[in-house]
């Protein structure tokens, strides 16, 4: 299909924006030294109060890189990361990444006879995960022929990266959660503790991989059979990384909320690669929790936040809703359902927030159409994104429509 950038979208395209992205020639680890030295003490990450600065984040995934080498880990070679959203998830993927291997991130909700599949086919050496599902990943390996079971297998408690002692009123999620992620749950035989690789003292070699060379495997959600793998280079991932900043007025000055799903493919790339993109500062929550989720926006003055539609409807039907302090939210978007139109007028009624709906897939990594932010459309998935050709097309025959025909949507990037 060839190329048409003198499309209808551009007639509305604004002036601010660049049509195509200048990329960088570097890999997704590059992001993360630039701003480890540009941003040494500001926090990447914020967790239950407890910032972990760029610096830090950097010296973690060294060290784990180190680790992973030590282990076996070489270039090219696959590591499944499987956690619920917490700062050891974008350090682990980070360390991979550093590491000239590929980032192979799996839903926590997998069941033993579930996860099993991801290991024999992404052909995984290692798996880092949470505690608390170690013992998951555990019994699926042993399930496994012999070839095709992991070689190591990491833990880490999210204690790890909490305060120590009570948190403060503002950052403590609901009693259930809480408890959750404070339990410190028996590690199979085997399992590698966090803090042990990381103090093993192993220094990574130097880092060899480039934009063509894979760097992320997410996998599809299997609607017609197994899940499958979809190949993303660390350029096909940077074109969204890059465009994040630019597209929602983003930058070192944001401050965004981290709380859908670092394993998807959206979460992966504003929460666990955004940051190190622009330099802006992530407030992670590990489990939605309107009441949470609410104070940490008025306490850390979030500016940025993709979610899903049905979180503002919950949001919405908190009994203090009314009390809410939203104010310094600028960018607020999402996707993955179409957002009610009531839902999204009541947002810009009352709190004076435009809801960008944006459209993408694990296939594109992350986003091929978004609103812009000065002109959201209610019930519209946006215009096609940066340097991309969109057309509805007769499904059929793949002829392309004229305005107004219901069809298939094709995207192309460049």
């Amino acid at each position: 299909m060839s190329i048409n950038l003198q499309q209808p979208h551009h007639k509305i395209w604004p002036a601010r924006l660049p049509r195509e992205l200048v990329l960088p020639e570097t890999s997704l680890w590059f992001n993360t030294e630039v701003a480890a030295r540009r941003y040494p003490d500001k926090a990447a990450y914020l967790f239950c109060g407890q910032p972990l600065t760029f610096a830090q984040l950097h010296q973690q995934a060294l060290a784990l890189a180190g680790w992973l080498q030590s282990q076996g880990v070489a270039r090219g070679d696959r590591v499944i990361v499987f956690m619920q959203n917490c700062p050891q998830f974008s350090v682990a993927v980070q360390a991979i990444l550093r590491a000239d291997a590929v980032v192979v991130p799996v839903n926590p909700m997998n069941k033993a006879d579930e996860f099993g599949h991801y290991i024999s086919d992404s052909g995984a050496r290692v798996a880092i995960t949470t505690a608390d599902l170690a013992g998951i990943v555990a019994q699926a390996d042993a399930a496994l022929p012999a070839a095709q079971r992991l070689h190591r297998l990491l833990a880490t408690h999210f204690t790890e990266a909490m305060p120590e002692g009570a948190l403060s009123p503002d950052e403590e999620p609901a009693a259930p959660i809480l408890q959750w992620l404070r339990a410190t749950p028996e590690l199979p035989p085997g399992c590698v503790r966090w803090r042990d690789a990381l103090a093993a003292g192993h220094e990574p070699r130097p880092h060899e991989s480039g934009p063509d060379d894979m760097a992320v495997l997410p996998y599809t959600s299997g609607t017609t059979g197994l899940p499958k793998g979809c190949v993303h280079t660390h350029r096909t991932v940077m074109c969204n990384v890059a465009g994040a900043g630019q597209w929602s007025h983003g930058g070192p000055e944001t401050v965004s909320l981290g709380v859908v799903p670092m394993f998807h493919i959206t979460g992966f790339l504003y929460n666990a690669l955004g940051p190190m993109g622009n330099g802006a500062t992530c407030v992670l929550m590990p489990r939605w929790d309107r009441e949470l989720c609410a104070r940490l926006i008025a306490r850390h003055r979030v500016t940025h936040w993709t979610c899903i539609p049905t979180m503002i409807i919950d949001l919405f039907a908190s009994p203090n809703v009314a009390s809410f302090n939203l104010g310094s939210l600028r960018f607020l978007s999402g996707g993955g359902a179409a957002m009610p139109q009531a839902v999204a007028e009541r947002l810009k009624r009352e709190f004076d927030i435009n809801f960008a709906e944006g459209y993408g897939l694990t296939e594109t990594a992350a986003p091929t159409h978004s609103n812009l932010p000065e002109r959201a459309k209610l019930q519209c998935l946006g215009i096609p994104i940066f340097g991309v050709d969109a057309r509805v097309v007769d499904p059929d025959t793949l002829k392309e429509l004229p305005i107004g025909e219901v069809g298939e949507i094709v995207s192309h990037g460049r």
